[in-house]
């Protein structure tokens, strides 16, 4: 058997309450999916380094990022993860070209070109945030975590605050994503259609 690309196995605290997540996932996406409330973005938070498990262990591709039974906690900066939040965080202060600029690394393994003919966001470069549409934001979003030269994505509720027509542009875009670049992805949602369409491996929360 293969080894699996996100290999979790962890416990953590959030206030009185505690979340537990263990799986193993191979190729693809992998959708965290369940009600609010479960621990999904916790989980996706102890992955990227943001939040430290109270116990546990979490391997990407055979590369262990944290391990309490050996004291592996490798910091944010080290871990590779390209992470999309719900709410984008674009910078307001600057347009889409800066924005995807920064935190952009040399030698990625998909040159910016690509990144922006991918996201179909060439005609964007110029424009400032605000005047961007939540799908166009959303597709920054992903442009920028690219160019951070990461080894895997997380998406927190990628399709979140999108109209249908958007929410469908944003699912095509992450299944292009998916088969084109062939990079390892772990995406929350609470969306049963949106689990079953784009999860290669479906972990269920709550």
């Amino acid at each position: 058997m293969s080894e699996p690309v996100f290999a979790v196995d962890l416990r953590a605290m959030v206030g009185a309450r505690e979340i537990a997540a263990r799986f193993e996932t191979g190729p693809g996406i992998t959708v965290l999916f369940g009600p609010s409330g479960a621990g999904k973005t916790t989980v996706l938070h102890c992955i990227a380094g943001l939040r430290r498990p109270q116990a546990g262990r979490i391997a990407v591709a055979g590369r262990v990022l944290f391990d309490a039974a050996t004291r592996v906690d490798l910091p944010p900066e080290r871990r590779q993860a390209g992470y999309v939040f719900q709410d984008d965080r674009l910078f307001p202060h600057l347009r889409v070209r800066a924005n995807l600029a920064y935190g952009r690394r040399a030698g990625v393994a998909v040159p910016e070109a690509r990144v922006i003919e991918l996201l179909g966001i060439g005609a964007l470069l110029d424009r400032w945030p605000r005047s961007l549409s939540g799908g166009e934001a959303r597709r920054v979003a992903i442009g920028r975590a690219l160019l951070s030269g990461p080894r895997f994505l997380l998406l927190d509720e990628p399709l979140s605050f999108l109209d249908a027509a958007r929410r469908e542009e944003i699912m095509t875009l992450i299944e292009r994503l998916r088969d084109e670049l062939a990079l390892p992805m772990l995406m929350v949602t609470h969306d049963a259609a949106e689990a079953e369409r784009l999860g290669t491996a479906i972990v269920r929360m709550g």
